[in-house]
């Protein structure tokens, strides 16, 4: 085998080995986050329901969202912890973590 053809197949056994962790990496990355909302969602529905009124709800929501941007940046809008909420209630805690370990 030509020295050419070696590192030809060197560099590609490399950028395969890239390919593959960063493929890995994303997975896990988007379980985490999967899971991260989920118990977001499920701690602020808990919250809620000490609350009796709908204003409290929408005060809760609407401080956390302004702490979270606060320390954390975009992403965490009255919106998206809405959906969160909404989230938790779709689907029970085992079915998420199922669906995140595969």
């Amino acid at each position: 085998m030509s020295l050419m053809t070696t590192e030809n197949t060197f560099t590609t056994e490399i950028i395969e080995l890239v390919h593959n962790t960063k493929q890995r990496m994303a997975v896990a990355v988007n379980a985490e986050l999967t899971m991260l909302y989920w118990h977001i969602g499920n701690r602020i529905n808990q919250h809620i329901l000490q609350g009796e009124r709908a204003e409290y709800s929408e005060e809760v929501i609407r401080m956390l969202s302004e702490r979270l941007t606060e320390q954390f940046g975009k992403g965490w809008s009255k919106r998206n912890l809405n959906y969160m909420t909404q989230f938790t209630t779709t689907f029970p805690e085992f079915q998420i973590m199922q669906l995140c370990n595969h």
